[in-house]
């Protein structure tokens, strides 16, 4: 694991159990450290400067005299902190309020209060929108802002709706027109924007009204909102030699979840380890993951300001079993960084599409009124030094709509699987 503080990758973690970076690497609703302390940066640093090749790495420091600066206009912090973001440049920094940031911690712990239902763009760029539970995903939302403002086909649309929640139980489907929420239209607001506005002030039993597009019809829904398990990590066995663990995002817990599922394999199972459409999550939680398959070693590499730090799997990892990994480009951020891992160490054969390409890491800053900035920070790389940011990890046997099929006829040649 990591040694040192650990950013959130949105989120890398590591065993290091206090301060917690953000790594927006990906991000799911992320937010928060695993033992619930987030480190504040609100000193000073260095001016804005270049980080891995051309893209900027972001000076906090500026933010905090931006924000007083503002305040002294009269404005908010959070005003002055989007307004710095905005003219940054830096397309993977954000600004929360207290209680948005807040909600966020908590889906990391796997808890969120909403709907059921997950927001999102199509991204022509990666071929389908980032999957994962908008409710709660903040790089997730931040790859599906990026969608909206760049090539994304201009509508919010649902693009998950959870069994059993409030939106299944009134029949949102996956794919309707998220047209307005609580009367204010979708149109020009990101991604973020309107599940924050599903989200509300993260009350159960407080309601929202939603107007829904489907097939050229419109209707108006309310629903309740409840406080919503999320279950990152399920495991199945599809015949004696197969295990397959389905990673959603890596929240608290996932890791260890995923090594009891290879503890637990039949002798000679072959594992298929799909990371489709997962954003991202806890660093950590993924070099827990990784420590599921490998005897220890290097995880990746990233730098905070220039900062060189490192995340380690630990020691006793299953290395014998078959391993394939299913990926697309929906995978992002911490499930690159165990994609990155697993393919570079020679551990697993990855198959699918090329993943989406979110590398950088992100640091919180807590301003005077509470709110809460995130700034690019630095970037990971994988242990062969790849960087993922804007590139995305290739997979070693691309595979279409048929990805699974062939996933699964490699682990049988590889002694797993029926």
């Amino acid at each position: 694991m990591p040694a040192g503080p650990v950013p959130l990758c949105l989120r890398p973690r590591g065993v290091v159990r206090g301060a917690v970076l953000t790594l927006v690497f990906a991000g799911v609703l992320a937010t928060a450290a695993a033992t619930g302390a987030l480190p504040r940066e609100d000193g000073a640093g260095p001016e804005p400067r270049a980080g891995a090749g051309d893209r900027a790495v972001y000076d906090r420091a500026a933010l905090h005299r931006a924000a007083a600066e503002a305040a002294a206009d009269g404005k908010s912090g959070k005003q002055a902190a989007e307004e710095f973001v905005s003219r940054s440049g830096d397309r993977w920094g954000a600004v929360y309020d207290p209680r948005e940031y807040a909600e966020f911690e908590r889906s990391l712990d796997g808890a969120y209060t909403g709907v059921g239902l997950s927001a999102g763009t199509a991204d022509r760029e990666q071929g389908r929108a980032p999957s994962g539970d908008g409710e709660g995903d903040r790089d997730g939302d931040r790859a599906r802002n990026r969608a909206r403002d760049g090539d994304g086909d201009g509508g919010v649309r649902v693009t998950r709706v959870r069994d059993g929640g409030p939106a299944a139980r009134a029949g949102v489907r996956t794919g309707d027109l998220l047209l307005a929420v609580d009367g204010r239209e979708t149109d020009g607001l990101s991604v973020s924007e309107v599940v924050s506005l599903l989200r509300g002030d993260g009350v159960p039993g407080s309601t929202v009204t939603l107007r829904i597009g489907r097939s050229g019809m419109t209707w108006t829904q309310t629903l309740r909102r409840e406080r919503l398990a999320t279950d990152p990590v399920t495991v199945s066995r599809p015949d004696p030699r197969t295990v397959v663990i389905r990673v959603a995002a890596f929240s608290k817990g996932a890791g260890e979840r995923v090594r009891e599922a290879v503890r637990t394999a039949p002798a000679g199972a072959g594992v298929l380890l799909d990371l489709r459409g997962n954003s991202g999550g806890l660093v950590d939680e993924a070099a827990v993951a990784a420590s599921a398959f490998l005897d220890g070693g290097l995880v990746a590499t990233y730098d905070v300001e220039g900062e060189q730090r490192s995340v380690y799997a630990e020691r006793g990892g299953d290395t014998g079993r078959p391993l394939v990994a299913l990926i697309d480009g929906g995978t992002m951020s911490a499930a690159e960084l165990l994609t990155g891992a697993l393919q570079d160490r020679g551990r697993a054969v990855t198959v699918g599409s090329r993943t989406f390409g979110k590398g950088s890491v992100q640091m919180p800053s807590t301003l005077p009124d509470g709110s809460v900035a995130e700034l690019t920070v630095g970037h990971y790389r994988t242990p062969a030094g790849h960087d993922v940011d804007g590139r995305g990890i290739a997979p070693d046997l691309p595979a279409g709509e048929a990805a699974e099929e062939r996933a699964r006829t490699v682990l049988s040649g590889l002694g797993g699987g029926s």
